[in-house]
């Protein structure tokens, strides 16, 4: 899954934003939009209200995120998030291929400048503007493509194979968005988006084996003594602990690996991956408090978490911010 990184936090957007008429809103249909033309402003309008129409928990395209480039996060967002939807949602069940397939021939219109969707006129003019490369967005929806079909993995060479195209393509975006392409930072970024990756993933294994996923290497199962079908049965007994106290501890490495990124951007772009690291190291840390029980409740940010993240986002970086601004990142 790509959500845990382009998440959506509520911000403060334009009170010029263009605004979508009864017809484009009721319903929001992103895969069959009503018809246009569309401008490029109503297009981002289109996006925001995509954004709206889903509650994450990353705090991603926040008011500290600088105006002329909030509307550009939103439309990868849009696209990002649509193409996961298309992957996961009940809705596109027996039809997401299909969904995937219009969407990456969307995606080849848009980069020929041949865009009709609503997301990819925005994604169009955001490319253009901010001068970002296709490949990264075409390997992203090889990874859609791969929920549909690859459901275990043998090795972790194999999983880091997968989040090569999940999760590190949107780091990397999410990079060249605000100006930064030195190969250096990248490689920090493929760090941490791997270990944000690998945290959902650890996050939810028990709604993951419900729909019959199991991201956990298969090498890592047998090391530890653990079958598919003792982590489908959902008792956490000592084994299937210490095999989490594992990956944990291997993401939590990955975290570490790229935290130097965040020492080297400009405040443009710090806060915010200082607040969505500080939101997966914590999330780990409520696995760990848990016993490493991930199968009998999901660990998940609550309000008082929030509380903690902010302050030490504030402290860390921003101590002279209001922590009342700081809490707007947030529903």
């Amino acid at each position: 899954m790509i959500r845990q990184i382009l998440r959506q936090g509520r911000d403060e957007r334009s009170a010029n934003a263009p605004k979508l008429s009864a017809v484009e809103r009721a319903p929001i249909r992103w895969l069959d939009p009503p018809p246009g033309p569309w401008t490029v402003e109503r297009a981002y309008a289109y996006c925001e209200e995509f954004a709206r129409a889903h509650t994450e928990s990353y705090p991603v395209a926040s008011r500290f995120v600088p105006p002329e480039v909030r509307p550009h996060l939103v439309a990868l967002y849009a696209f990002a998030r649509s193409a996961d939807d298309f992957a996961d949602e009940p809705e596109y069940e027996g039809r997401r291929l299909e969904a995937l397939d219009r969407w990456e021939e969307a995606l080849r219109r848009c980069s020929h400048g041949e865009a009709d969707h609503p997301v990819f006129v925005a994604l169009a003019d955001t490319i253009e503007k901010r001068d970002l490369a296709i490949p990264p967005l075409e390997d992203m929806l090889t990874a859609f493509r791969m929920d549909l079909d690859v459901k275990r993995y043998a090795t972790i060479s194999a999983l880091r194979g997968y989040t090569a195209r999940s999760a590190e393509p949107v780091g990397r975006l999410l990079l060249a968005l605000f100006g930064y392409r030195d190969a250096e930072l990248v490689r920090y970024a493929d760090e941490m988006s791997t270990a944000l990756q690998l945290t959902n993933f650890w996050q939810d294994v028990a709604g993951d084996a419900a729909r019959d996923r199991i991201y956990i290497p298969a090498e890592d199962l047998h090391f530890f003594g653990v079958t598919e079908a003792d982590v489908k049965a959902l008792k956490p007994d000592k084994a299937l602990r210490d095999l989490i106290r594992f990956e944990v501890a291997r993401t939590r490495a990955l975290y570490e690996k790229g935290r130097p990124l965040l020492d080297k951007l400009h405040r443009d772009l710090r806060l915010e991956l200082t607040l969505i690291w500080l939101v997966g190291t914590t999330i780990l840390d409520k696995i760990e408090a848990a016993d490493y029980d991930v199968f009998t409740q999901r660990p998940a940010i609550r309000r008082r978490d929030q509380a903690v993240i902010m302050a030490r986002a504030a402290k860390e970086w921003a101590t002279h911010l209001d922590l009342k601004a700081l809490k707007a990142l947030w529903p």
